[in-house]
C-alpha cells in the first residue's frame, strides 16, 4: 500500500482540480501574474549571472579566498564556500544545485553536503529586496529581511557544524578549464531560463491548489498569507500586499522567505535527484532559518519602524 500512495495522492489531486476546476484555474492565473510580474524579471537575470560566474571559474576563487573561514566557522569543505556566498545571491534553489554537482563531482563528502544544504539553500536579493521590499513599498525593508536572511543562514550553519568533512579529494585543488565567455554566456542563460521556468511552474501548480483552498480558509490576513507561504513563497509573500511595514508583518514575511515554501523543497528534491544526500536536515534546516529570520527581522524593525 505504501508504494501506492504517492500515485494516490496526485490522484486525488488530479480529481481535485478537475471538481473545482473554475478556483484552480483562478489560482493558477494568479500564479502567471507573479512569475510575469515578480519572479521571472528578478530571478532570471540572477541565474544568468551566478551561472556565468561559475563557469568561469568564481567558485574555485571563492573558495581559495574564503575556504579558510568556512572551515573554521561551519566545519565543511573550503569547496562549501562557493556555495554559501553563490546561494544567497542567486536564490532557491541554486544552493541546492550546486551543492548536488559538488557531490557529484567527489569534491565534498556525504555529511558535509548535507549540513551545506541546511544552510546554504537560501532565497536571493533578487527577490527579497525587489519582490518582498517591492509588497511593502519600502527598499529599506527589503534590505533589512536580507540582512537578516543571511544572519539566520549563517546561525543555522553555527547549530549544524559537527565534525569536520572528510578530506576533500585530490581533484578538488585542481583547476577546471574555463570555457570561452562565450560558449560560456551561452550556456548560462539556456540553463537560467530552464530554472527559471522550472520555478515558475512550481508557483502556477501551488497557485492553482491555493486557489481550491483559498475560500475555505477564511482566514485573517496575516494567517492566510503564512498558509499560503508554507505552500508556495511567491504567493506567501504576495499575500502581504498592502500591510504596513511594521514589526509583525516583517517577521511574517521573514518567516515565509526563510521557510521557503513547499515548492521550493519539491525543487530542492528535483536537483539532489541522483544524489546521496538526504533532504532531512534541509527541512529541519529552513525551519530553523524561518524562526530566526523571524526573530532578527522582529527586532530590527522595532528599531527602524
Amino acid at each position: 500500500m505504501k508504494k501506492h500512495l504517492p500515485v494516490l495522492l496526485v490522484l486525488g489531486l488530479f480529481l481535485l482540480l478537475v471538481v473545482f476546476s473554475g478556483p484552480a484555474a483562478e489560482g493558477a492565473r494568479e500564479g502567471l501574474n507573479v512569475c510575469a510580474a515578480t519572479l521571472a524579471p528578478s530571478l532570471l537575470p540572477f541565474f544568468v549571472l551566478a551561472n556565468l560566474l561559475s563557469a568561469l571559474g568564481l567558485p574555485d576563487l571563492l573558495g581559495g579566498l574564503f575556504g579558510g573561514a568556512m572551515g573554521r566557522l561551519f566545519h565543511v569543505s573550503p569547496a562549501g564556500a562557493q556555495v554559501f556566498f553563490l546561494g544567497l545571491s542567486g536564490g532557491y534553489p541554486l544552493g541546492a544545485s550546486m551543492t548536488a554537482d559538488l557531490r557529484r563531482e567527489g569534491r565534498i563528502g556525504r555529511d558535509g553536503a548535507e549540513r551545506l544544504l541546511a544552510f546554504c539553500n537560501n532565497s536571493g536579493p533578487a527577490f527579497i529586496i525587489g519582490a518582498a521590499g517591492g509588497v511593502f513599498q519600502s527598499p529599506r525593508a527589503g534590505l533589512l529581511l536580507y540582512l537578516t536572511h543571511v544572519l539566520a543562514a549563517m546561525t543555522v550553519g553555527l547549530l549544524f557544524r559537527g565534525p569536520d568533512d572528510a578530506p576533500v579529494p585530490a581533484q578538488d585543488s585542481t583547476p577546471r578549464p574555463i570555457p570561452p565567455f562565450g560558449k560560456a554566456l551561452t550556456a548560462a542563460v539556456s540553463k537560467a531560463i530552464g530554472s527559471t521556468v522550472t520555478v515558475c511552474g512550481y508557483v502556477v501548480l501551488f497557485g492553482a491548489l491555493l486557489g481550491v483552498l483559498e475560500p475555505y480558509l477564511a482566514l485573517p490576513p496575516l494567517a492566510n498569507a503564512l498558509v499560503c507561504g508554507f505552500l508556495e513563497l511567491g504567493s506567501g509573500v504576495a499575500a502581504l500586499a498592502g500591510q504596513t511595514p511594521g514589526p509583525v508583518p516583517l517577521a511574517a514575511a521573514a518567516l515565509i522567505i526563510g521557510w521557503g515554501g513547499a515548492s521550493v523543497h519539491c525543487q530542492t528534491m528535483g536537483v539532489l535527484a541522483g544524489t546521496d544526500i538526504s533532504c532531512a536536515r534541509h527541512l529541519a534546516g529552513r525551519a530553523l532559518c524561518g524562526l530566526f529570520a523571524a526573530a532578527y527581522t522582529f527586532l530590527g524593525a522595532l528599531a527602524l519602524f
